[in-house]
């Protein structure tokens, strides 16, 4: 060891025995001997029992003072049970009686000895002041506890915002509040909604008007909890029946049977304005805790936006569905010959605007135009191109077009509204009298025909592309399709949302409506109640319209008839058309054992003015009703030159029209008519015998 240096000594009792440790960590011990019931306690013991040396006579008896007789018993029967069991230790807590009078929590550990035979012979063990552990051990668990509580309110604030965020009416954000599942979390007894109507709070509720506490309607500046959270923008806690009675007297008259002893009013608060407000009510609660005030301010702004939205969406749907009503035609007119029967129904029960549409419009000589059609979207631009389509549809067929050119005429008029939207529609020119149909379709679904049998069946329409795209790609035909509606035949029309579900096969959905529609009632007014009925059912994001044309019987009642056609130079169709028309005409009206002299002598006349003149031949089918019922026929032309009846000998072609006109009609003639003339003929008919 060098010079200067000092020698560390270390202490005196190495390594330390176990008393210098027990006392560091403010442990006593004791000795409790069990043959002679001596009970020794070291300095650090005493002072944890609170007991001076020659306070204690060193049994247990001499701790009675200071250990309560109930913790006393409680240890005692501790210690009996560990030995009876044949365990080695025991603990616990028990309280100890301060000198003061003041109550100290204790722990104790003790290890019991025993000898060869297994009998207890002395228990030696230690004691600690535990106040301290429990006080942070309670503190702990208070904390739990509160972390907990925060856990379920947050839980229920984001349980009640994902339903709010679904909500999209005012009764939806009330019904998410009152749901039993969101109620229990809250403990809510009654949840009142009011309103901002300017100047007057407006309730809603679900509850029946006569148990709603309060005045449906206030103002503002009224003594009323919902106006005054309204006006001070400030939460209101009600925390006992007395505080409601003193401060809201009029209420709370209202209150009193309810058995309200608490409530909270909170304003509903959406771009630093209240837009309503709601009010819990509570029986049996008197109080709100600071974590309760915060979960109550979290729930009004979930409450406030969701409330925002759902009167914004309103709004937006009223104007929608005001526009989408008035652009739809008010009445329908009736059509002799024929029942019919128009709906619609909007998307979701009503919370949707759309395009789709419908239109009968009366057409010269008794025939009607049926239109069904689907602008694209769900939004207040469908809805107003929906209304602009239906008008000009209606003039372009009330000028007489045939059906290929009201379609195509359609077709340009919204292709040049500069929109981004396309149509599918479905026209018809309906004669009931012949029940002669000539049909053109823009990409829409073919109709339907349910016999009168009940047996339904696809009407094959060749069609061309939806309006609006046929003009941007130069596509403007539209072949006419024509059959014959049957007495007691129904034609459907109908929009997809009738028959399409997202994800569904179109075919699949064709084929079920099919069988719903043969099953359903014969009255076409019963049978479009039960297709709405359908569609709600089924929901869906899309809107339904639809049409039904039902061909009555001829029963016995006399009535004239009149068929209209024009007929254009070049165009076979329409001239296969028109003979069509005459053929069903004659059937309907009663004159099927003259049909060929009929048609014969119609073929003639058109053909005449076609080869003789320039320009279309207007072709007009009418009963004459009198003494004598008359089948007349009239073709007009443009042409001032009066036809003549000639002999056209033996090989002559020219002549024979109206030679075999002569021959074959009871009478005709030739009328001038302004810068052109008609030329007619006349056949008799007998009564039909009725069906």
């Amino acid at each position: 060891m060098a010079d200067g240096d000092t020698e560390e000594t270390l202490p005196q009792e190495w390594p330390a025995g176990p008393e210098p440790i027990l006392a560091l960590n403010r442990m006593g011990t004791f000795d409790w001997d069990l043959d002679t019931s001596l009970f020794h306690m070291d300095a650090l013991a005493h002072e944890i029992f609170d007991l001076r040396p020659e306070e204690f006579d060193g049994t247990l008896m001499g701790l009675a003072p200071r250990v309560p007789r109930t913790e006393g018993l409680r240890m005692e029967e501790a210690v009996t049970r560990a030995m009876r069991e044949g365990a080695e230790n025991y603990g616990g807590y028990f309280r100890v009686r301060c000198r003061d009078g003041s109550m100290r929590w204790t722990h104790t550990q003790g290890y019991i000895r025993r000898d060869d035979r297994g009998r207890p012979r002395r228990v030696i063990g230690i004691v600690r002041d535990a106040t301290q552990e429990l006080r942070e051990s309670e503190a702990r668990l208070e904390q739990a506890v509160e972390d907990e509580a925060r856990r379920r309110q947050t839980d229920v604030v984001q349980a009640l915002t994902a339903a709010l965020s679904a909500a999209r009416t005012v009764r939806d954000v009330l019904r998410v509040l009152g749901e039993a599942h969101q109620r229990n979390p809250l403990g809510v007894s009654m949840v009142v909604l009011g309103l901002v109507e300017g100047d007057r709070v407006v309730l809603v509720t679900e509850e029946p008007q006569e148990a709603v506490p309060g005045v449906r309607i206030t103002r503002v500046d009224e003594p009323y909890p919902m106006s005054e959270v309204v006006r001070t923008l400030r939460p209101r806690y009600i925390e006992s029946a007395e505080e409601f009675a003193a401060d809201y007297p009029i209420l709370w008259e209202k209150l009193i049977p309810l058995q309200i002893t608490a409530g909270v009013y909170l304003p509903l608060i959406a771009e630093g304005k209240a837009v309503g407000a709601v009010g819990l009510l509570y029986s049996g609660r008197r109080s709100f805790t600071p974590q309760d005030r915060a979960l109550f301010g979290a729930l009004g702004g979930s409450v406030a936006q969701s409330l925002q939205r759902a009167m914004l969406y309103e709004q937006q749907m009223d104007l929608a569905q005001g526009l989408q009503q008035a652009m739809l035609p008010r009445t329908i007119p009736s059509v002799p010959g024929a029942d019919i029967a128009v709906r619609y129904r909007s998307a979701a029960a009503g919370r949707h605007i759309g395009g789709d549409w419908y239109d009968l419009i009366p057409l010269p000589g008794g025939r009607v135009g049926a239109v069904i059609g689907d602008v694209q979207g769900h939004d207040t631009h469908a809805a107003a191109v929906m209304g602009q389509l239906r008008i000009v549809l209606r003039a372009y067929a009330a000028e007489g077009h045939t059906p290929g050119t009201v379609m195509a005429r359609a077709s340009v008029f919204l292709h040049e509204l500069d929109t981004d939207r396309f149509a599918t529609c479905l026209y018809a020119e309906i004669d009931p009298t012949t029940g002669v149909v000539r049909m053109v379709r823009a990409g829409h679904l073919d109709p339907i025909l349910r016999g009168g049998d009940g047996t339904c069946r696809r009407i094959p329409v060749e069609g061309g592309l939806p309006l609006g795209l046929s003009a941007e790609f130069g596509a403007l035909t539209y072949p006419v399709t024509t059959f014959e509606l049957s007495t007691f035949q129904t034609l459907v029309l109908c929009t997809d949302g009738l028959v399409e579900l997202p994800g569904d096969d179109l075919s699949v959905g064709l084929r079920e409506l099919m069988d719903y529609i043969s099953k359903g009632p014969d009255d076409v007014r019963g049978l479009a109640d039960a297709l709405i009925e359908r569609a709600d059912r089924r929901g869906g994001d899309d809107d339904v319209a639809v049409l039904l044309l039902r061909r009555r019987g001829p029963g016995r009642q006399r009535s004239g008839g009149q068929l209209r056609q024009q007929v254009v130079p070049g165009d076979p169709d329409a001239l296969a058309e028109t003979r069509h028309m005459i053929r069903a005409a004659v059937r309907a009206w009663g004159t099927a054992e003259r049909a060929d002299e009929i048609e014969l002598a119609a073929d003639e006349l058109i053909t005449n003015a076609l080869m003789h003149t320039e320009g279309c031949a207007t072709v007009t089918l009418r009963v004459l009703l009198g003494p004598q019922r008359l089948l007349r026929i009239e073709v007009e032309d443009t042409s001032s030159a009066l036809p003549h009846r000639r002999d056209p000998g033996p090989v002559g072609m020219s002549g024979r029209g109206l030679m075999l006109v002569d021959l074959l009609a009871d009478s005709w003639g030739v009328e001038a008519r302004g810068g052109g003339k008609c030329v007619w003929c006349e056949f008799s008919m007998t009564w039909p015998e009725p069906e």
